[in-house]
């Protein structure tokens, strides 16, 4: 069955309470407009497994008196849906009506009368009419997914013809008007459990919500919802955690979210907005992790570039390392020696990074000889984007800084580095960075779903994520 598991996440019980969300998701009327479309074909399907038992009975027919008579073999032939609607209930959820629908059978029947006389036939009963309502209801399994189930449900048949084929049929045409109304009474008493049957086979494919999604081999992602979903008029807004963590080490960050809501949209099924916080938590599980660093060797710089990580270059701008240490290849380590800062504004994403660049000679035995360590506070502009059911980005530089540390070869000119440091960065580190960021961090997601027609606005404090979606599994 296909998940359309957006339709039913209308009343999600909350996981967690008191936390403020780090990612919100803004379901539309067009995304459960989208929702209604993939239920009413588990609906039609459940419907047709109705099992009509078999019905007989006695009655008096004038003028040939008792007529004993029994339906048998009954199957549906087919079930119409052609008019629902969902509809969103302010404060409580979502109510599904189905009108207009009928429901077409096939049986036998058989008669016997005046004791002696036997016949029998075929008929084809149609149903019109047929009306349902029920609500849906979430509640939070034991693993902190949804799980639905049939709040409420009413049905009701408008009415039912039956057409009788062989043998004596007109017998039956003085009474079918008893048949009809048992046969509608079978019918009646099931609609409402198969529907519930239809809404339970949602929670197979709401197990597959990314409560807990991993990202690579030092982090994962926590979408557990942290409030209960607010209902309005026109959408379903849901409160997730939205927080990086290191893998097996769940520590909290030394800050927290900031409120932030999203606006009205209607263009798209759904609307992901990511906070800043989210980014800065995985700034700060990087960080912990120790992934934010990096050692730099000469045969990462491009062969056409006239700088080289070799005491020759470097003796150029410092004489001093030149003299102590003719000949040898060298080796720097670009890392961060605090969480990085991530800033949301409109139309853009800035990185302000604080790092240290350490140069080590390789002496022939490989062991290394520290020469400098550099302070290096950078700024970058980051690009956003989604692909597939992930959130990316590349990441420029704008700017850069730098400081003596520490010197392990007399005093010199920093400034005079900026140019060997900065092709480093831009050729080396920054790609670097972009092919982690290319591979993105997933998104929130449910089963076999795809996100088409997306657009990311970055925003005040985050980003927006408009998208259409499609199931394909």
């Amino acid at each position: 069955m296909f998940p359309c598991c957006w339709l039913a996440l209308v009343a999600l019980l909350p996981m967690t309470f008191g936390t403020s969300p780090g990612v919100k998701v803004k379901l539309t009327e067009k995304g459960l407009e989208y929702g209604r479309q993939l239920g009413m074909a588990s609906i039609q399907q459940r419907l047709k497994t109705i099992k009509v038992p078999d019905i007989s009975g006695t009655q008096k027919v004038s003028p040939i008196g008792k007529v004993h008579y029994s339906l048998s073999n009954m199957q549906i032939v087919d079930v119409g849906l052609p008019k629902s609607a969902v509809d969103l209930v302010p404060g409580t959820g979502v109510r599904l009506s189905i009108g207009n629908a009928f429901i077409s059978l096939r049986g036998n029947w058989r008669v016997k009368y005046l004791r002696i006389i036997k016949d029998s036939g075929s008929f084809d009963l149609n149903v019109n009419g047929l009306a349902i309502t029920t609500s849906l209801a979430v509640r939070s399994d034991e693993t902190g997914r949804p799980a639905v189930s049939s709040a409420g449900c009413a049905a009701s048949i408008g009415g039912a013809s039956i057409k009788f084929h062989g043998g004596a049929s007109w017998l039956y045409n003085l009474f079918k008007n008893f048949v009809d109304k048992a046969l509608r009474n079978a019918l009646q008493k099931q609609i409402c459990p198969l529907v519930a049957d239809a809404v339970s086979d949602l929670n197979p494919q709401l197990k597959t919500l990314n409560v807990v999604a991993q990202v690579d081999k030092y982090a994962e992602i926590e979408y557990s919802m942290v409030s209960s979903p607010t209902v309005s008029k026109s959408s379903i807004d849901f409160s997730l955690k939205g927080e990086f963590y290191n893998i097996g080490r769940h520590q909290e960050p030394p800050f927290s979210p900031a409120a932030f809501s999203l606006p009205p949209q209607i263009n798209n099924m759904l609307y992901i907005g990511v906070s800043a916080f989210t980014a800065n938590s995985a700034a700060f599980v990087y960080n912990r992790a120790g992934a934010l660093s990096l050692y730099i060797t000469d045969d990462m710089i491009p062969q056409g570039s006239p700088v080289r990580l070799n005491t020759r270059t470097f003796g150029a701008f410092i004489p001093q390392i030149a003299k102590r240490f003719p000949g040898l290849m060298m080796k720097l380590l670009v890392k961060t020696v605090k969480n990085p800062a991530i800033t949301f504004e409109p139309n853009n994403v800035t990185v302000q990074a604080t790092g240290t660049v350490t140069a080590y000679a390789i002496q022939p035995n490989t062991t290394l000889t520290p020469l400098f360590v550099l302070n290096l506070e950078t700024s970058v502009s980051a690009r956003v984007f989604v692909s597939g059911v992930r959130l990316a980005g590349a990441v420029t530089l704008n700017k850069m800084e730098l400081t003596l540390g520490t010197s392990y070869v007399g005093e010199f000119q920093v400034r005079s580095l900026d140019s060997i440091l900065q092709m480093v960065l831009k050729v080396v580190v920054m790609p670097k960075l972009n092919d982690q960021l290319a591979k993105g961090y997933p998104l929130p997601t449910l089963g076999q779903m795809k996100l088409v027609n997306t657009e990311v606005q970055v925003l005040k404090d985050y980003m927006l994520i408009g998208t259409d979606v499609q199931f394909t599994g």
